[in-house]
């Protein structure tokens, strides 16, 4: 296969709200959604969509720009999980290495919709990982697992990538594997090729204060990583090769909700690589994969075949990568 996704899958339920307030710190940031304590929320409007999280987005959507793609993941064995193993054989993703947790059920996600933003309640049940025998992709995606299992899960990869060193590793770290510290994700980013993150995550995965790009990405260079790929939610994308840093500015569309939009620009990225285009083009395909992606509620919805991909950056044809900085 080209990519093999690995992570955990869920159920999100959406729920579309307007009686709510946004409560900012003087800098503007460190915002939170604000309710009115002990009452009744009266919601807009419910979405269920199955199949979604990280790894079931990456999946399905290097799958529809043309990668042969497998998921390892776990659902339960309940209606949620039935849905999801359909879900994937429809967009054409190997189900051969999904397990089935007898004991546990699926995830579940309760997705706040608040003026195009999301807050999201997540609840993970706790797996037990056994990595399948993935046999030699091309490339490894890995991203959020479950608390309780997600070390053992690291341990397996790390494992796996001894054993075959051609494998390389796209990482877009989850929660709960940045709160394991710099230190436990070491083994892993050593091996990592491409790193996935924001710009905040990028610091807390680093253990540092700064939030300067540059700074950051260089960081991840010396640990060994080629390319490093920061997010920065409508101040676009950032992608550095270790000599230059670009930066690509978010195609102007209409948001209608922003889930899943750095899982569909982490597809668009690694399926151009897969498919031989630059990093500024990578990048290109990325950012029209996310910008089609907020416009749908969920992540899934609007994840784009290369033909969407192409027209969508000749009808934006002003949104380029540019140099931004050198390291």
């Amino acid at each position: 296969m080209d990519i093999v996704a690995i992570g955990d899958s869920t159920e999100d339920i959406f729920l579309g709200l307007h009686d709510a307030s946004v409560q900012c710190a003087i800098d503007g940031h460190s915002c939170m959604l604000c309710l009115d304590y002990g009452e009744k929320i009266g919601v807009d409007s419910k979405t269920i969509i199955s199949a979604v999280g990280n790894a079931a987005n990456h999946a399905i959507g290097v799958a529809r720009l043309g990668c042969s793609t497998g998921i390892y993941t776990i659902v339960g064995d309940d209606d949620e999980g039935k849905r999801a193993l359909e879900i994937f054989q429809q967009n054409k993703v190997d189900t051969a290495f999904v397990a089935i947790d007898a004991k546990h059920g699926t995830n579940l996600s309760i997705v706040i919709n608040f003026k195009s933003e999301r807050t999201i309640l997540v609840y993970h049940e706790p797996r037990t990982y056994t990595l399948p025998d993935l046999a030699s992709p091309s490339w490894i995606y890995l991203t959020s697992a479950s608390e309780g299992g997600v070390e053992v899960l690291h341990q397996q990869v790390v494992a796996y990538l001894e054993l075959h060193p051609n494998v390389r590793v796209a990482f877009n770290p989850g929660t709960h594997q940045i709160k394991l510290g710099k230190d436990l994700l070491m083994p892993l980013l050593a091996k990592t090729a491409i790193i996935f993150v924001n710009r905040e995550e990028a610091a807390r995965v680093l253990e540092v204060e700064t939030r300067d790009v540059k700074v950051l990405a260089k960081a991840f260079h010396d640990i060994g990583i080629s390319t490093v790929v920061i997010t920065d939610g409508p101040d676009g994308s950032y992608a550095s090769d270790g000599r230059q840093i670009y930066h690509l500015a978010r195609f102007p569309v209409k948001e209608v909700e922003r889930t899943g939009a750095g899982d569909a620009y982490g597809s668009g990225f690694l399926a151009a690589l897969v498919n031989k285009k630059t990093i500024p083009e990578a990048m290109q395909w990325g950012g029209a994969n996310a910008a089609s992606v907020v416009q749908h509620i969920g992540g899934r919805e609007g994840l784009l075949e290369q033909g969407a991909i192409a027209h969508m950056i000749q009808e934006y044809v002003d949104i380029t990568p540019r140099v931004f900085d050198t390291i």
